[in-house]
């Protein structure tokens, strides 16, 4: 731990991150992206088998081929749920406007041969250690002051997604992050207490 914080001081500033859904459009240098990657990589996983995988979209054309992908995909479940067609046009146009607004955009992965064992649960413990490097993501973007969030996407249309992005047949996606300097302050979310979610036993 530095000495330049005090524990307490931590604390705070770790529960101080919150996601953000609007950014500027100042652009990230690849020095930030390598950090914020640098960072994330620490994470702890099972086995210490560092299943993690993860693509930067730097390319405005597979941003667009990714965006078109998914909300065909997200438009097809809609259609049919049988949600009215102007809900479903409303939402694809946010959707592809939240991509390509996005100052940068970073795809997680699972690498499916990065288990011990082909078990289900050396899997699940993977699928863990993955969301350990997600959220190690989004606080070392917030330690950069930027604004990060987490959309879950790519698991409704993970053959495309890795097929748009040309991806090994092993990497399966997670998740979309969004990151950029925040154009929003966050309002506080609500936070269940302490003493309905823990035991002391």
């Amino acid at each position: 731990m530095s000495d330049a914080f005090t524990p307490q001081e931590l604390q705070r500033f770790l529960r101080s991150r919150r996601s953000v859904r609007r950014f500027k459009p100042d652009l990230l240098s690849a020095s930030i992206i390598e950090r914020l990657l640098e960072t994330a990589i620490q994470a702890p996983s099972a086995h210490n088998l560092q299943p993690w995988r993860f693509v930067v979209l730097q390319d405005a054309e597979a941003r667009t081929r990714l965006g078109e992908a998914l909300t065909d995909k997200m438009r097809a479940d809609m259609t049919a749920e049988g949600a009215p067609r102007d809900e479903i046009e409303a939402r694809v146009i946010r959707s592809l406007r939240r991509l390509e607004q996005a100052p940068a955009t970073i795809l997680l992965c699972r690498d499916v041969s990065a288990v011990r064992k082909d078990d289900p649960e050396e899997h699940v413990m993977a699928t863990q250690s993955v969301a350990a490097a997600g959220l190690q993501l989004m606080l070392a973007a917030h330690a950069e002051g930027l604004g990060s969030n987490w959309i879950c996407w790519p698991l409704y249309a993970p053959e495309t997604t890795c097929s748009v992005l040309s991806l090994p047949d092993t990497w399966q996606p997670q998740a979309l992050f969004f990151i950029g300097y925040p154009d929003e302050v966050p309002q506080a979310k609500k936070i269940k207490p302490l003493e309905e979610i823990s035991r002391l036993r």
